[in-house]
């Protein structure tokens, strides 16, 4: 074989075990022992690669023992970094008690139109390459990147040198998103528009998307990830800010209405599955129909923000506060009993009851507010049912005098 005129080479394991001279030459390697121990795809065009897996595949299969794949011209590089067009057969052999692949190849890139073909092609692929706005990636399987495109400079502010040898997680800031990539890729083969953060080399988070596939050897074992993935972060912020704007009151900044009431039933289930105390306030601003009538509409929205500010300072971090209408507020307590949803409530009403308003002449006022207690019971048929109980006690309050707290009658349980 090492006096053979076409090169030769011989895999095992999916690496290069043999090259004969003709290889050397081929690949304008120094010796046989730049080679030795590499995968072959190293040498193949990244456009041919896929397809060189595919005939590798195919010929390593049993039934196809002692048989070689039809012969086809694919583009190489070279150690020096020069194209060439190779003609490729190659069949699953034995080597020294071992299954191996016998590789044979012509070179071709002598004839002279075949060479200006093979230059405009690497042309235009280079061209296409430089300045495709995806970053093209390719893992093996323990994920550490092999290949990146330069795309990389403009998504990641990363040299793709500074990437290439280094794993893939590396650039996520949280490891969930990397597993459930990683959990996609293996159950799937493959995903598409698969949602992500990668952290730039300043630092700054940014939001990804993903189309890859899974690569695989000729045994069918897993051998890595090829793909692209683009930076969707202004995507993302739209996205999120139509949610915000889509949930949220726009004066107060609290959860509107449906936003609240969707997240409420959600947790109002949860509280009666586990049986979990549960309270919720219906909140009234006192006399608003007034403020507006006497100082007007834009000093009655900022008794609204004063008053929703005043709430918001004195719940917990778990609890959700959520403005159903007008002056008209409501806030869900979980994990709370009446007697708990109580002291929270007073610490509402003395906060809203403490706050110093002025008009626009610089004239004082102040503003109170009544509240209604609810809790969960057993003979709910719904959250409907501890709205109504809570603003059948908030009703109660208004007419005890307001700027006081009434709790429901619980129903039994």
């Amino acid at each position: 074989m090492q006096l053979l005129p076409g090169a030769v080479l011989l895999t095992r394991d999916g690496v290069i075990c043999f090259a004969n001279r003709a290889s050397v030459s081929l690949l304008e390697a120094n010796s046989a022992a730049d080679i030795l121990g590499r995968p072959p795809g190293d040498f193949v065009h990244p456009l041919d690669q896929t397809r060189s897996s595919q005939r590798i595949e195919q010929v390593a299969r049993p039934e196809q023992e002692g048989r070689p794949n039809k012969s086809s011209e694919f583009r190489i590089r070279t150690l020096k970094g020069n194209l060439r067009m190779v003609l490729i057969s190659s069949v699953a052999i034995e080597w020294e008690g071992s299954p191996a692949l016998l590789m044979c190849g012509l070179d071709m890139t002598h004839q002279g139109e075949i060479q200006a073909q093979l230059r405009e092609s690497e042309q235009n692929y280079r061209r296409l390459f430089e300045n495709m706005q995806d970053v093209y990636y390719r893992t093996d399987a323990q994920g550490v990147v092999q290949h990146v495109g330069p795309g990389v400079r403009r998504v990641l502010g990363y040299e793709p040198h500074e990437i290439e040898g280094r794993t893939a997680e590396s650039y996520y800031p949280q490891s969930s998103d990397r597993d459930a990539f990683k959990a996609a890729i293996m159950a799937k083969g493959e995903v598409a528009d698969f949602p992500g953060q990668m952290v730039r080399r300043d630092g700054t988070v940014i939001d990804i998307s993903i189309s890859s596939h899974a690569l695989y050897d000729h045994a069918g074992n897993f051998a890595g990830v090829e793909g692209i993935y683009r930076d969707v972060t202004q995507r993302k912020n739209l996205e999120r800010e139509l949610q915000r704007l889509a949930t949220t009151d726009m004066l107060t900044g609290m959860a509107n209405r449906r936003a609240f009431l969707e997240a409420a039933e959600a947790v109002y289930e949860r509280a009666r599955q586990h049986n979990e105390p549960l309270a919720l306030l219906m909140l009234d601003l006192d006399h608003f129909k007034a403020i507006n009538d006497r100082l007007g509409h834009l000093e009655g929205d900022k008794a609204l923000v004063a008053f929703a500010t005043a709430v918001k300072a004195h719940v917990r971090p778990g609890d959700m506060v959520g403005r159903l209408g007008g002056e008209e507020f409501a806030v869900l307590l979980p994990h709370t009993s009446a007697e708990e949803a109580i002291t929270i409530a007073s610490r509402i009403l003395n906060g809203v009851a403490g706050l110093r308003l002025a008009d626009e002449s610089g004239q004082t006022y102040r503003i109170t507010a009544s509240l209604g207690v609810g809790t969960v019971s057993l003979k709910d048929r719904s959250l409907r049912d501890m709205l109504d109980r809570a603003d059948q006690a908030l009703y109660h309050a208004k007419n005890r005098g307001r700027n006081q707290i009434a709790v429901a009658e619980s129903s039994p349980s």
